[in-house]
């Protein structure tokens, strides 16, 4: 699109942590061997614990992608209600298997349909949904042999009460959870489903054997477990998106929502402002369907924010 644009390109389309979490030398066996159940089964275990899930009912897989698209080849429905505007893959998965899609604007205007998708912080928005009123959602739904599916690939570094997985439903839900938006690790593939025992098994059945690598399992442990780069990170991360307030609203544009991974911006010249910046090399998200919306991820070192600060004037 830009192709005179200055390199490196600075990619802030997407909501990933631009503050990777630091790798560290890996075994030779991650590398050289087929994972062990027993690493497997230790990975899920230190992330149960990272998201308050019970053991049993979490699911490691290659990114939450895959389990998006997973999702309808294992519990088929014949309708399903997006609240949106949203992710767009998740409808593009329903789609893929012939099950009819419905955009609703929140969870109160669903109606029969036979399953729900929720993404919760919302992306791109950053709209929060209260747990509670999906844990009601979701027994309603069990109740008729439904699903409520639940995305919290942005969950890890907003601040509670916004998960579903303490005290979720034994059936009927399934939530996903990102490792690499929060990790800065998105090349790892890694994320994880976290549902009843019954669900889970068949989850974990379709993904069949070996499926997350053995350099991400290795990885994955050791980072769910550190508590303290997390809540370091959710404070860094803060400071970063009041940072991009200040540059966003001095360029004239408003701040409507978002989270700590990036923020959602409105203006009456998106377009001029999108062009602006892919000239500069840097690259943000666009909507062909609301061209009066950017989104910004969050810059990484001192010469990014140098850069989109002087594309921005």
């Amino acid at each position: 699109m830009f192709p005179d644009a200055p390199r490196p390109i600075i990619d802030l389309s997407t909501g990933i942590n631009p503050h990777a979490y630091a790798l560290q030398d890996l075994p030779a066996e991650a590398w050289t061997r087929l994972p062990e159940a027993d690493d497997v089964a230790a990975l899920e275990a230190v992330a149960a614990m990272a998201y308050g899930a019970r053991p049993g009912q979490v699911v490691a897989a290659p990114g939450t992608q895959l389990l998006i698209s997973l999702l309808p080849r294992i519990v088929p429905l014949d309708t399903v209600a997006i609240v949106g505007p949203t992710y767009a893959e998740h409808a593009a998965s329903w789609r893929a298997v012939g099950t009819r899609v419905d955009e609703v604007s929140s969870i109160e205007k669903v109606g029969e349909q036979s399953g729900v998708v929720v993404c919760n912080p919302n992306n791109p928005d950053g709209g929060r949904t209260d747990p509670e009123a999906l844990r009601a959602l979701a027994r309603n739904l069990a109740a008729r042999n439904g699903l409520l599916v639940v995305d919290e690939a942005f969950a890890d570094l907003e601040d509670g009460p916004l998960s579903l997985i303490p005290n979720l439903p034994g059936e009927g839900v399934v939530v996903l959870r990102s490792f690499g938006k929060t990790y800065g690790l998105a090349g790892l593939r890694l994320g994880f489903a976290v549902a009843g025992g019954a669900l889970a098994a068949r989850i974990r059945a379709a993904l069949g054997p070996w499926a997350v690598s053995g350099p991400a399992i290795a990885v994955g442990r050791r980072a769910l477990a550190d508590t303290l780069w997390l809540e370091q990170t959710r404070k860094r991360l803060e400071g970063d998106g009041r940072r991009l307030d200040v540059a966003l609203t001095g360029a004239g544009m408003e701040v409507i929502g978002g989270t700590r991974l990036f923020r959602l911006a409105e203006s009456n010249v998106a377009d001029v402002t999108f062009d602006q910046l892919g000239r500069a090399g840097i690259f943000v998200r666009r909507f062909a369907d609301r061209p009066s919306l950017l989104r910004f991820g969050i810059p990484g070192d001192q010469a990014d924010w140098d850069r989109l600060t002087a594309a921005l004037e």
